[in-house]
């Protein structure tokens, strides 16, 4: 075994077998033994887990090396359908692994939890991943076991998966006593749409598409994470002019989502004032967004081999004028949020995400970012055209409410001003290559609004996509929103929800 100052890199080296088509980070295939010592590994390592998931029998984890800016992928053939659980060295890999297990039937030895997930007992196929899929005999849909929670006036809340209002569902079962939460526990999967399976054996142009749609809201970010992650497969790069414009459409959709956030949250603690406010700014983004790229939310522009549509030389400088024009009135939203006393009083020491539970699962984007941790994969690792430009990402370290606002005020900021230099140093030039039809595998990191996505890809030799799995960034956000409401009242919870805002379409595929 390694010292224990060894990188990842030369860990997995010395664990497993290199596998050189693995681009543009390693991938080590290790043996039962070996996969226990990384295990053992992770309990005296600070790498956090990015992500698990299956291809046929092979179970792949995808992990961090913060000392060593690295990054790098362990796999384990499984002979009889199961593999030791890393859910007790790194606790984010536990909904992961229960998903597994629906969407593969792939057994987690040694797990702290054995649930189903995703499989709500309404399957008519007992594998839905695996090669051998066949029909299965669902489980009750009841067959559902909430954890328990023991004391004295103790009480149980349910709410969903159905909820007011135009929102996904999710069902949320409270332990409260009194109006204060003791426990909090989360059902999701009610939007699966077996995204991952739809993929296979079609051209990337295809899949591309149902990329764009795990979550509607980012659109852009997941489509560019498969298209890095074929691209990477493919052994090509997209060109240059490919890289700005992907990014421009990149910020504008962080910019219209936070603005969206904010004002949610706003309204949440009883301010509609500058949710109405801030649904104004982003309408003007979006219209922008739908005459240069032809639709509001810029679906099906970003493809393998680079976009779709370019950006015209009008409506780059339309661009320029709604980025010049958006900072001052939002500015101005933000002091009103700073200066007003009743809405502090809602957000400040509200929903304070535990630091323990922070550095259990490294949560990317906002919600690690106001907890003084949360990787910007624009940074770390970087990729076209972030590594051109140079900027810091927002950190704080309340971990409240009030710190997830103030995370995404500075971050739209950073995001006009990365969009007013990006439209001045836009190289010409074209704007997509084609994508060769041969076999390889790809693993990309994009950060989307609200946080890193990973994406990974499989080609056959034919170039269709044999595997694509895509890890939102709510998988590792969504356990920690349940520790956030700790301690608070019933009647947060929606304030709470709200300045995560985790994807369900995101994290059910």
């Amino acid at each position: 075994m390694s010292e224990p100052r060894a990188t990842l890199h030369a860990v997995l080296a010395g664990l497993g077998q290199a596998v050189p088509s693995h681009l543009p980070w390693p991938r080590h295939v290790l043996d039962r033994a070996s996969w226990r010592q990384l295990i053992d590994a992770l309990g005296h390592r600070r790498w956090p887990l990015l992500g698990l998931w299956t291809d046929g029998g092979t179970v792949h984890a995808a992990l961090e090396d913060h000392s060593a800016a690295a990054f790098a992928v362990a796999s384990l053939d499984t002979e009889d359908g199961t593999y030791p659980s890393l859910a007790t060295a790194r606790p984010a890999a536990l909904r992961l692994e229960r998903a597994v297990r629906d969407l593969a039937g792939l057994n987690a030895v040694g797990t702290p939890d054995d649930r189903p997930w995703l499989d709500h007992g309404q399957w008519r196929l007992a594998t839905p991943l695996a090669a051998d899929a066949r029909p299965g005999t669902p489980r009750p849909a009841t067959d559902y076991r909430f954890l328990p929670v023991e004391g004295e006036g103790l009480h149980q809340v349910p709410v969903g998966p159905v909820h007011a209002g135009i929102i996904e569902p999710g069902h949320f079962r409270f332990h409260a006593n009194g109006e204060t939460i003791v426990r909090l526990e989360a059902r999701l999967g009610y939007t699966h749409k077996g995204t991952e399976a739809l993929m296979r054996g079609k051209p990337p142009a295809e899949a591309v598409r149902l990329a764009g749609r795990i979550s509607g809201d980012s659109t852009v970010a997941h489509a560019l994470a498969f298209s890095r992650a074929v691209e990477a497969a493919a052994g090509i790069e997209a060109p240059p002019r490919a890289h700005w414009v992907r990014a421009t459409m990149a910020e504008w959709e962080r910019i219209a989502n936070h603005l969206g956030d904010i004002g949610g949250i706003c309204n949440d603690a009883a301010f509609p004032y500058l949710q109405a406010q801030c649904t104004v700014l982003r309408e003007k983004v979006l219209q922008a967004c739908a005459k240069a790229f032809g639709h509001r939310l810029m679906m099906d522009a970003v493809v393998p081999g680079g976009v779709a549509v370019d950006l015209a030389p009008e409506q780059a400088a339309a661009f320029a004028g709604l980025a010049a024009d958006l900072l001052p009135p939002f500015e101005a939203l933000c002091r009103v949020y700073e200066t007003k006393g009743s809405l502090l009083d809602r957000t400040v020491a509200t929903g304070i995400t535990p630091r323990a539970e922070i550095e259990r699962f490294w949560p990317p984007g906002p919600i690690g970012r106001a907890a003084g941790a949360g990787r910007d994969a624009r940074l770390a690792p970087g990729y076209p055209p972030y590594d051109e430009l140079n900027f810091a990402a927002p950190r704080l370290t309340a971990g409240d409410v009030d710190a997830r606002v103030r995370v995404r005020m500075e971050e739209v900021r950073h995001s006009v001003r990365l969009i007013q230099r990006m439209l001045v140093a836009m190289p010409d030039g074209p704007t997509r290559v084609e994508v060769p039809p041969v076999a390889g595998e790809g693993l990309a990191l994009v950060e989307a609004f609200r946080g890193e996505i990973l994406g990974w890809a499989r080609l056959a030799p034919d170039g269709t996509v044999a595997r694509y799995h895509a890890r939102d960034a709510s998988w590792l956000q969504w356990p920690l929103l349940e520790t956030a409401v700790y301690d608070n009242i019933v009647a947060d919870f929606p304030l709470c929800n709200k300045s995560f805002n985790c994807s369900y379409s995101g994290h059910d595929l």
